[in-house]
């Protein structure tokens, strides 16, 4: 479990330090930039080494959830590491290569592949958890690794305010200094996954997904001597020339598969009842809902420490302090909501359910967005202190909501031998809605101004949480039961 855990933090670190990142390299590439270029990365490529990760996420998230269920969840978890390790260490080392390859579309491209291995880590983590589990704490453990994501997104500024302290007199002698400062923080990352590579190469899948693969290799079998006895029989008739009336009533060779003994689905028969497509479109709408708003906030959290007055001033501030005061932001962020959301929801989650945390975390933030969407400006005219509640609160509530839930549901209401595909497919829509967030709608925040689109974007995000609320109404309830209750294995 903490092997798992671990994942998660690491994770989240690679995925959010981006942020601090991306601000450093506007020192470091655009410091003799003009007027208000100057020192800030210009939207195009601060977007695109933002969307990187969530791009190669969301292949990861489908190629080897695939084939978890396929070659066996600790084989390819391992796999995961491992490239995320490789290319985390190639991301610090990114710089421009040739005309039309300058360092942000190389770092771009490792992003994707490092992309890839953290997408993994998402069907496979939860799959081996729920694995190992039993009925009564499945869902506290699940939720339990799933909260080291915190503790990625406040190591990631706490690193960066160590590297930056520790380069300071350089850097306010020369501003190019932060170059160190950026890859060293990147190059942090693969820590984490260096500490726990021997213990993930040494896990063994559950005894649960072996007994589920021995039994789908036995009915493999099974149906290739059925097809041969078929033939055989095919070929019988044929010889003996059978009347029209002795045929009457015959079955089909696909009602005789699916109607002998031992028979096992495939992923498509099996979701093409809608009562199990519905489940799956259930977990992957509300994910993609969720992430909608989730990445579109923490993604650009400097943004939100801009609209509370804790960024600093660009142009004036030393580059080391404007850099620590946006850390410490980000910290204090996490802290007064993001952190606690995600805990709360361990200690309730067997008390309270999946789907009633989920509603309730989908319900609530609808009204806040509404909140903070149309009153937006007058909020934070009036009270700055308000607007820093009640953002802290929909952080809260997307961790004690949501954001949890929908990693530890897919993880639990899909049958063994299709569950890693399934849970990458519902991530995979997660990572889709991210994509959307960053590539489309958080291109329209300057739109009349300095972030004067921002309250647009929250009540953009409040209808999402609507959207995500009735999604959810498609998903069972797994509280209090065991895997094969609820996928009736």
């Amino acid at each position: 479990l903490t092997v798992c855990g671990v994942a998660f933090l690491n994770d989240a670190y690679d995925m959010f330090a981006i942020n601090i990142v991306a601000m450093i390299l506007g020192f470091v590439y655009y410091n003799d930039a003009e007027g208000a270029e100057q020192n800030t990365v210009p939207k195009k490529w601060d977007t695109l080494i933002k969307i990187a990760v969530q791009i190669g996420c969301l292949l990861g998230q489908l190629v080897l959830g695939r084939l978890g269920d396929k070659v066996g969840r600790t084989t390819v978890y391992s796999a995961s590491l491992m490239i995320a390790i490789i290319t985390t260490i190639a991301s610090a080392f990114s710089n421009s290569m040739v005309k039309g390859f300058n360092v942000f579309v190389v770092l771009f491209i490792w992003r994707v592949l490092l992309g890839f291995g953290i997408g993994g880590d998402y069907p496979l983590t939860a799959t081996i958890v729920s694995e190992y589990c039993s009925t009564a704490n499945r869902g506290k453990l699940m939720a339990g690794v799933f909260a080291w994501q915190g503790f990625g997104n406040v190591l990631a500024p706490i690193v960066s305010i160590i590297v930056t302290a520790c380069f300071m007199s350089k850097i306010d002698a020369d501003v190019l200094y932060l170059d160190y400062v950026w890859r060293i923080i990147i190059g942090v990352g693969c820590i984490p996954g260096v500490a726990t590579l021997y213990w993930r190469l040494t896990m063994a899948d559950s005894a649960r997904f072996q007994n589920i693969s021995a039994n789908t290799r036995a009915s493999s079998m099974e149906s290739i001597q059925a097809d041969e006895e078929k033939l055989l029989a095919t070929e019988t008739r044929n010889t003996n020339s059978i009347t029209e009336s002795n045929n009457v009533g015959a079955q089909s060779p696909q009602s005789m598969e699916n109607n002998r003994p031992g028979h096992t689905k495939t992923f498509g028969q099996y979701f093409s009842e809608w009562r199990h497509l519905k489940v799956l479109l259930g977990t992957s709408i509300a994910w993609f809902a969720l992430d909608v708003a989730f990445y579109g906030i923490n993604l650009n959290s400097a943004v939100v420490i801009d609209a509370i007055g804790f960024a600093g001033d660009l142009y004036q501030d030393k580059p080391s302090h404007f850099i620590i005061r946006n850390c410490l932001g980000n910290i204090i962020i996490n802290i007064l909501g993001s952190v606690p959301g995600y805990w709360i929801t361990v200690f309730t989650i067997e008390r309270l359910g999946r789907k009633t945390i989920q509603l309730m975390g989908f319900g609530v933030l609808a009204v806040l967005y509404v909140i903070l969407g149309f009153a937006y400006n007058q909020i934070l005219a009036k009270s700055t202190g308000a607007f820093i509640f009640l953002f802290s609160l929909a952080q809260l509530f997307q961790n004690f909501g949501p954001n949890v839930t929908t990693f530890v549901i897919p993880g639990e209401v899909f049958p063994t031998r299709f569950r890693s595909t399934a849970h990458g497919i519902s991530a995979a829509a997660g990572k889709l809605g991210a994509i959307v967030a960053q590539g489309g709608f958080l291109q329209l925040t300057n739109i009349g101004g300095h972030n004067a689109w921002i309250d647009h974007l929250l009540q953009i995000f409040a209808l999402f949480m609507c959207i995500g609320f009735l999604a959810t109404l498609w998903i069972p309830e797994t509280k209090g039961k065991s895997l094969e209750e609820i996928s009736e294995e």
